[in-house]
């Protein structure tokens, strides 16, 4: 058993590492496309990046090893992967739940991980990274790491989730955390300063994070931001 859980670990860490290096040398590369020179003179730090990026990895993928060969070989969780076992509206208002639950965990931790005494001991790691880049959305300490790690795995213990929405959420975690430190929007104007936007999260708002520090905590939704007053709108243009 302990080695059936070992190897499920380990291959979960290989499949997290593999999905950072893919997306984020994908958008690097697209940066390097669209964005010419913006990343010029800051390779010291995108090794920098990557290498705490591969720590998180293991971070997250320890925990997602274990719940997931936990739900293959003793049905814990509450995946499922019989599509008609829930009613078909569940599958989007599950989806919405997970991404809420998680924006909602991540705005107070990074938040708690914003007071001084945590910023110096974890966050700065994050924040090292001047300008981020795409290779800095797993740019963690462990410490940080281990906040993030934690949500999906807890999550599936109580909220029913069809296995092909906790795959999308996990798709669209990676491509919002990576999209996100990149240095510029890759969505459509119409569409950030739409209705539906101005309650998203792109980069225009997350770099604003970056360059202030004291505002604009969330992941996915400005929800708690705004309800907490700490959203200062998006970053002016590059």
């Amino acid at each position: 058993m302990l080695l059936a859980i070992t190897l499920s670990a380990l291959a979960m860490t290989a499949i997290v590492a593999v999905r950072y290096l893919l997306t984020s040398g994908g958008f690097a590369l697209a940066t390097r496309a669209v964005r010419p020179g913006l990343y010029e003179g800051l390779n010291p730090q995108i090794r920098k990046e990557i290498g705490w990026s591969m720590a998180s990895a293991a971070i997250y993928g320890i925990p997602a090893g274990v719940v997931a060969w936990g739900w293959q070989e003793l049905g814990w969780t509450r995946i499922y992967t019989d599509v008609s076992a829930y009613p078909l509206w569940y599958l989007p208002v599950s989806l919405f739940l997970y991404m809420f639950a998680h924006d909602t965990w991540f705005y107070w931790t990074h938040r708690w991980m914003h007071r001084p005494k945590w910023f110096r001991i974890a966050h700065a790691v994050h924040h090292a990274s001047r300008p981020p880049t795409a290779w800095a959305a797993m740019s963690f300490h462990p410490i940080e790491a281990i906040t993030g790690a934690v949500v999906i795995p807890v999550l599936v213990f109580f909220i029913p989730v069809h296995v092909g929405i906790l795959g999308l959420v996990l798709a669209i975690m990676t491509v919002m955390g990576v999209t996100n430190h990149m240095g510029w929007e890759m969505f459509p104007r119409w569409l950030v300063h739409s209705r539906v936007g101005n309650w998203l999260i792109t980069a225009s708002h997350h770099q604003r994070h970056h360059d202030e520090y004291r505002c604009n905590y969330g992941l996915y939704f400005r929800f708690w931001d705004r309800l907490c007053n700490t959203d200062r709108g998006l970053a002016k243009p590059s």
